[in-house]
Order: structure tokens, then sequence, then C-alpha cells
């Protein structure tokens, strides 16, 4: 059994999952999402991702681990707080000795769905079904990163 989690990077909210794989079989373990509050100095906030990203390290133990890579839209000083974030993570992730798998936003949306297009509720319906949830997971970055974990999933 291969355990993987997937992490959708975010200075205000860093989503993450964990999924348990075993002969193509994807199941559901954990998921949730660290928040920072804004306001707050940058340092305190990239601080508390990286103390929080290690507890859920410590209580799921996963084997490897999947990160969406950030894209540059229009707005590239609102990528830079979440670059920071990314930063901090993989930090984080190499301090535990963890293979990193990486993919592209429209790559996830490609292997969730079949469909590189795919809006954002689209996503995260086949992520509710793929792991027979009752319900989509929230908060939206802990779905996000549910995907990219299911990503992780069928590309091992």
């Amino acid at each position: 059994m291969r355990r993987v989690i997937g992490v959708d990077p975010g200075l205000a909210s860093t989503g993450w999952g964990v999924l348990d794989c075993q002969g193509g079989k994807i199941r559901h373990v954990a998921h949730g999402s660290i928040e920072t509050k804004a306001g707050r100095p940058q340092a305190e906030r990239l601080f508390l991702i990286m103390e929080s990203l290690r507890s859920v390290l410590d209580t799921y133990n996963p084997a490897e681990a999947a990160v969406e890579i950030l894209f540059f839209g229009k707005n590239v000083s609102s990528a830079i707080p979440v670059a920071e974030a990314r930063g901090v993570i993989f930090a984080v992730l190499a301090e535990r000795g963890l293979p990193v798998l990486e993919f592209r936003p429209n790559a996830i949306k490609q292997g969730v769905t079949g469909v590189a297009s795919a809006d954002k509720k689209q996503v995260q319906e086949m992520v509710r079904i793929i792991l027979g949830l009752p319900t989509i997971p929230k908060p939206n970055h802990a779905a996000d990163a549910l995907a990219t974990a299911i990503c992780a999933a069928n590309a091992g």
C-alpha cells in the first residue's frame, strides 16, 4: 500500500489530502486545510504552514507527496506569497525525504475529470465520486489537494 499526500499551496489556505493506494484502488484517509490570518506577519504565517504541515505528516506518515505547480496569471504579485508558501512546503517535504510529484492545474483537471478545461465544481464533484464521499470535500483547497493526490495515485 502507498500513502500519498496532495498539497494545494496557498498563504491564506493550504489544502492537504491523504489517500491510500493499493492494487489500482484509491481510499480517502483524511483531508483539511492550514489557515493563516491576513494581517499577521508574513514570517509568522509561513512558520504556521511549516509547523502545521509537519504535524499532518507526523499524523498520517505518507510515503510520497504531490503538489500543484504554481500558475502565474496576470497578477504576478499575488502569486509571490503562494510561491513563498510552496517553498516552505517543499522544504518540509524534503526534510522528511518524501519524493514529490508536481502537476500543472490543467493536468490535474484532465487526470480527475478527463477534461483539461474542467471548472472547479466539476473537479470537486469528480473527487467526491472517485473517493466515494457523501459530499464534496471542504474547504475548496482540501478538495484541490485531494485531486492532486488522485493524480499522484494514478501516476504510480
